[in-house]
């Protein structure tokens, strides 16, 4: 199954031994965004006792107990997104302390719970990969290199002439053999591939 990002965020709210909890999801793409997410939460709710959160998006992924006893909020919270497929998914959780403990399993099920019902209401889009690839050819093969470009729905980006035609263009991965095999045949289409992108899709 092709991971997921979200749509837009979502919510829930708890109410477990008179404490709140008040979950959230959305998405976010990297750690910097995520902590200017955290900050904000913290600006809005002075009162709460934990700000917990989790994000699952690749080298930047984190948990963050925030206060809780170690590995009983930020962990459960990004296991939560991982059993989902989610990738650029931020999960947090803002507690507001009832007076009652709830013990290492009780919040493990409060912050699990908290992160699993947002994600129901949440609508969920499949990440589409991008590769932007460069092509050059000689003039003759134009009119055929963009009638191919466009029946493969990739997009044209820079085209420049000079000694031959080269094209910039903007493709989904899963198109860009489709793409050449088309091309091949006339054995004077030179591709270099430059990067890849992922978007939602």
């Amino acid at each position: 199954m092709p991971a997921q990002t979200l749509a837009c965020a979502s919510h829930s709210e708890l109410l477990i031994k008179k404490s709140r909890f008040l979950g959230c999801v959305q998405p976010v793409p990297d750690r910097k965004e995520a902590q200017q997410v955290v900050a904000s939460l913290r600006a809005q709710h002075p009162g709460a006792a934990h700000v917990c959160w989790a994000l699952l998006a690749g080298g930047q992924s984190a948990a963050v107990d925030d206060g809780e006893p170690s590995g009983t909020a930020g962990r459960p919270m990004l296991d939560v997104l991982r059993h989902q497929q989610l990738e650029g998914v931020l999960a947090t959780v803002v507690r507001y302390y009832g007076g009652v403990r709830l013990g290492a399993g009780g919040l493990v099920r409060a912050y699990t719970d908290s992160v699993a019902q947002a994600l129901l209401g949440a609508e969920k889009t499949p990440i589409v990969q991008y590769q932007i690839l460069r092509c050059s050819f000689p003039y003759a093969l134009e009119g055929l290199v963009r009638r191919a470009v466009e029946h493969a729905g990739a997009s044209l980006l820079h085209v420049q002439h000079g000694a031959a035609v080269e094209l910039t263009l903007r493709i989904t991965t899963d198109r860009i053999a489709e793409l050449q095999h088309a091309l091949g045949g006339s054995g004077r289409v030179v591709w270099q591939p430059r990067e890849d992108e992922d978007t939602p899709g």
